[in-house]
Parts: structure tokens; sequence; C-alpha cells
């Protein structure tokens, strides 16, 4: 799953990288068939715009995505480990104190760790009370309106 993730992100930068270096050279050996110079830089335009728009936009989906989620139960602190626009690992260190939990359900965002989304699978959850620790379900609630804040 984080392999997955860290794979489209490289084929992305791949085919981003190889279409910088292919499509100069075949604009160049066809004559692109158009002779007006605003429609040249318009056709260069667009296609400069897929080739920068696609990893862009996948950084910016996957970028709180956590490969790796840790807990220290001595200090009772989590470690999530995310992927940078480089693909290094980016840590986010967080107590269960940190975690909100957004009130409106958000497309890529389970939870709140400070002001960082973050997106977790709890299906990856080797024990499903980690899980509920994390988010909170395990604390005692009440459906008294007196205690909202």
């Amino acid at each position: 799953n984080s392999r997955a993730v860290n794979r489209v992100k490289m084929f992305s930068y791949c085919t981003s990288g190889a279409s910088l270096i292919i499509v100069p050279q075949v604009l160049l050996k066809t004559g692109m068939g158009v002779e007006s110079f605003a429609l040249q830089v318009a056709f260069c335009g667009i296609i400069g715009f897929f080739i920068f728009i696609t990893p862009v936009l996948l950084h910016v989906i996957t970028k709180g995505y956590v490969l790796r989620l840790y807990h220290n139960a001595d200090t009772d602190t989590y470690t999530a480990i995310t992927s940078s626009v480089f693909l290094t690992e980016r840590r986010c260190v967080f107590t269960q104190n940190q975690v909100r939990i957004p009130s409106i359900s958000k497309m890529f965002t389970t939870f709140y760790a400070g002001q960082r989304g973050l997106l977790v699978n709890p299906d990856l959850f080797p024990i499903p009370q980690d899980y509920n620790h994390l988010m909170g379900y395990d604390k005692p609630f009440s459906f008294s309106t007196d205690q909202i804040e």
C-alpha cells in the first residue's frame, strides 16, 4: 500500500521527466505542423501543463497518506511517516490528545494531528484497539448537550 503510493509517484516523475526530454525532440523533428508562433507557444504550454500538473496533483493528494505509523506506549506518542515531494520520509510526532477528527468527513483526511491532515487506512492496523485508541474511540462519551464545547 505504501509501496504502491511511492511507485505511482515515481512512475509519474519518470514519465514527466521522459516527456520533458522526448517532446521537444518530437516537436523539432516534426516541425509541429503549425507555422504560427502563438499556436506553437499555446501547444507547448498545454503539453507542459500536463507534464507538470500530474506529479503536483499526485503529491497534493498523497502528501498526508501515512506510510507507516508507530506508537510508543511508554510516552503514548505516535510517529507518522509520510512521503515528501522528493519521495523522502517526513516524520510527524504527535500525542493522542492532539488528534482531532474533522466534524465533516474529508476525502483525503482521516484526522488532524495538530494542524496537519493525515490519511490512515484502518485496515492496516493489526490490532484494532490501537486504531480505536488513536482516534479516541476508547474514551468515555456522553449524550448530554451540557458537555459539548
